[in-house]
């Protein structure tokens, strides 16, 4: 994993503001807030920029130092790693708790990263909260950060102390990479996080067997072994309404996964092997197109399935017809425990997103169209023709071509298709969902 820009990690016990802080500071809701600890279980990133100086906020869970609890014991562990690898730590304490023995035991943690860091003492709302700030300089942290993340107060005083203690700048910093947004998405427990972990080569996101670990979507930058740069976007599994009417952090979950593919170039769609297509499976697969993004489809725990001659290109078919109205993607066949064919699925990704992206010269594109129309004639509609005058491309992501035509109405949808596969075959675009924009030119 690479990224040019500083890190700072903001770290603490649960609950006492960190990722409201991030928010504010983002500029939009990335990180779920609640008054619940351990609502923030996995390491968030974000870019944002002070001063001139772009650097990533990483907001973490809340450590708990002492706790024997599973999810517990792995935020303690994703904030670990947030430390490890971040150039300034902002370490977040409570006004209105005071301070407390776990906070010695988080600084104590801290002292040991050699880092610079920054204590910051939140909700300090008003005036009569300052006396608490003294109890803090017996952590040997330097002189305590007085703010309030919900009231936006000493918010600039952070950012300039953050700015100030950040490493040089270097050239790197400047470059405006392109980079590729990678969403994976599918139900609860069909492998997610598990393939995120595999493609970044280390324990990025929690894994459990526990459906819903996965509350936020969550970024983490990365660049491959050729250079490419991308954004995988880790969400939380979508399930059926009726079963997340019980939590509402469950509910926040599922619009952030649905945010997560609206702003995502390729939605990697992860369907369990041994389940085949769901209908949940199908109205995910159904968002994606609606949105019209680029898709790859992974069908996952491939290793757990009895297999003899055929069964692979049987399950394709079966896959692709539970999905024919995305026949355009690509099914690869993984195991993200094990590793099969993983080192592909960034390949597959990539094919996508240069097809999702790409553009065809006006020129050739209709010398295709008019062969079309010269090969199947489009069918008489009450007396009339659908006529093509010309076409052109003003825009990709998808690809978006617009017909000038003489009647809207002349265009049945099955010579749309034909229209449709016509360009596939043409031009390729495997991976990516192809619209129409029809354009009614009336000759005079």
């Amino acid at each position: 994993m690479a990224n040019a820009k500083p890190l700072v990690a903001i770290v603490g016990r649960p609950n006492v503001g960190k990722s409201t802080f991030f928010n504010r500071i983002v500029g939009h809701r990335v990180s779920i807030v609640e008054d619940t600890p351990g609502v923030t279980r996995d390491r968030i990133y974000a870019d944002t920029e002070w001063e001139g100086r772009k650097f990533t906020l990483i907001d973490t869970g809340g450590i708990d130092p002492r706790s024997e609890d599973v999810l517990l014991s792995q935020m303690r562990y994703q904030a670990s790693i947030a430390m490890e690898t971040a150039d300034v730590i902002c370490f977040f304490a409570d006004a209105r708790t005071g301070l407390v023995p776990d906070d010695e035991e988080v600084a104590n943690m801290l002292r040991r990263t050699h880092k610079p860091v920054l204590l910051v003492v939140n909700k300090v709302d008003h005036a009569d909260l300052n006396r608490e700030l003294y109890d803090y300089y017996a952590l040997g942290l330097g002189e305590p950060i007085p703010i309030s993340s919900a009231n936006m107060l000493g918010l600039g005083d952070l950012l300039d102390e953050i700015v100030r203690h950040l490493p040089p700048k270097t050239e790197e910093e400047d470059k405006e990479e392109q980079v590729i947004q990678l969403a994976v998405v599918g139900r609860p427990n069909v492998g997610k996080s598990s393939l995120v972990n595999r493609l970044l080569g280390q324990e990025r996101t929690m894994v459990s067997d526990i459906p819903g670990t996965t509350r936020d979507a969550i970024d983490t930058p990365f660049v491959d072994e050729d250079g490419r740069h991308y954004n995988i976007i880790d969400t939380a599994g979508i399930r059926r309404k009726k079963a997340i009417e019980a939590e509402s952090l469950e509910r926040y979950s599922v619009i952030r996964s649905l945010t997560a593919i609206r702003r995502c170039d390729v939605a990697l769609l992860l369907i369990d092997a041994n389940e085949g297509v769901t209908d949940q499976d199908a109205r995910i697969a159904g968002l994606i197109r609606d949105e019209g993004k680029a898709a790859v489809i992974l069908v996952n725990k491939w290793d757990q399935v009895e297999k003899e001659t055929g069964t692979l290109e049987k399950n394709k078919k079966q896959v692709l017809s539970d999905l024919k109205f995305m026949d355009y993607a690509n099914v690869l066949y993984i195991s993200a425990m094990t590793g099969q064919r993983v080192k592909n699925v960034l390949r597959e990704a990539s094919l996508a997103y240069d097809q999702y992206t790409r553009r065809i010269p006006t020129g050739a594109l209709n010398d295709v169209l008019g062969d079309a129309q010269i090969s199947l004639q489009p069918p008489l509609m009450g007396g009339r023709r659908l006529k093509i005058y010309y076409a052109t491309q003003p825009l990709s992501s998808p690809p978006t071509f617009a017909l000038f035509i003489n009647d809207e109405k002349l265009m049945h949808f099955s010579y749309q298709r034909y229209l449709e596969n016509t360009l596939r075959k043409a031009f390729g675009f495997e991976g990516t969902p192809i619209r129409f924009d029809l354009r009614e030119k009336k000759n005079k």
